[in-house]
């Protein structure tokens, strides 16, 4: 698999592929994705991580932006606890092996110049695109507060501040990328390449979205071996690839980080079924029984994500925040 490939297998978009093939004659190209803090590290936030380590493997400089300052605009909590989750987040991402360069909004956000280029980019939005480029990231657009409007303004001067090549996010960042590609020339920066990750459905299907207060809906990376197979164990899994979650897992998460996937099977039942590519996989998709699919997939996010749950039994401070949610 070449740099190309390795980038850009599983996203859902890259704006432009020209560009990004140039990123790679760049010296130590930057490309950041920045996460609001809001709640547990969870399997959609992973495919973004997932996504970065490609990126270092490809000679990419990675920067995370824990986005403290966005949290709070987008009405998520009190400064202090979005401060305690940031550090929860970072202990998350170490110990998913991520070396990156972690940096707080809150760290170069309020410095005059930031605030000033702020100003000016405000003359280049209007309030109607602003909340428009919000309707997928604020919970209740019909309603928005003034602060979620001067959310996609700062995530454009991000780009610029962080010295990125690249912004990765999921489709619902796709809005305002779009802005920043437009917007950042007049404010002395390149066009970024904006590369977009499918949203993952929830366990339950694509009629119910993943959410913090519904812990059946997704699986936090801290998860316990118990809850990971109670969680798999109940997820929806039709015959169909499409709103399937146990297919989507196995193809963003078990595949990328194992290679291949492992159904163990009593001898009475035909016995166990190996699978070394996903294509081979995808090919034998509609003739694998769902309890069986939902077995192989416990066992490989059991085992992938053990780890985090080694550092967290060691660390359980970092997990302290998330006794408010």
């Amino acid at each position: 698999m070449n740099k190309m490939e390795l980038v850009t297998r599983n996203l859902q978009e890259v704006l432009v592929e020209d560009e990004l093939k140039d990123l790679f004659k760049k010296k130590n190209p930057v490309v950041y994705c920045g996460y609001e803090t809001s709640g547990p590290v969870h399997l959609g936030h992973w495919s973004s991580i997932r996504k970065l380590m490609d990126f270092q493997k490809a000679g990419f400089k990675v920067k995370v932006l824990l986005a403290d300052y966005h949290t709070y605009l987008n009405l998520k909590g009190d400064m202090d606890w979005i401060k305690q989750m940031c550090i929860y987040w970072k202990e998350t991402f170490k110990a998913l092996g991520l070396k990156a360069e972690f940096v707080l909004g809150s760290s170069f956000q309020l410095k005059n110049e930031y605030f000033t280029d702020l100003l000016k980019l405000s003359h280049s939005l209007t309030m109607k695109r602003a909340l428009r480029s919000m309707q997928e990231i604020a919970r209740d657009i019909e309603h928005a507060k003034l602060s979620q409007l001067i959310y996609p303004p700062m995530q454009i001067l991000d780009i610029k501040y962080l010295k990125c090549d690249a912004a990765l996010g999921a489709m619902e960042q796709r809005k305002i990328h779009m802005l920043a590609r437009e917007t950042l020339p007049d404010m002395g920066w390149k066009k970024p390449v904006c590369l977009h990750n499918p949203l993952l459905v929830s366990l339950q299907g694509s009629q119910s979205k993943m959410s913090s207060s519904k812990p059946e809906t997704m699986i936090f990376l801290h998860d316990s071996e118990e809850n990971i197979r109670k969680r798999i164990g109940k997820a929806f899994c039709p015959k169909e690839r499409d709103g399937n979650p146990v297919y989507q897992i196995i193809k963003f998460h078990v595949f990328p980080g194992l290679g291949k996937l492992e159904i163990k099977r009593d001898k009475k039942y035909g016995g166990d079924l190996v699978y070394k590519s996903f294509a081979e996989f995808d090919n034998q998709f509609e003739k694998i029984h769902p309890a069986d699919l939902k077995k192989g997939v416990a066992d490989a996010i059991v085992k992938m994500l053990a780890p985090v749950r080694k550092h967290f039994a060691k660390n359980k401070k970092f997990l302290k925040p998330l006794e408010k949610l």
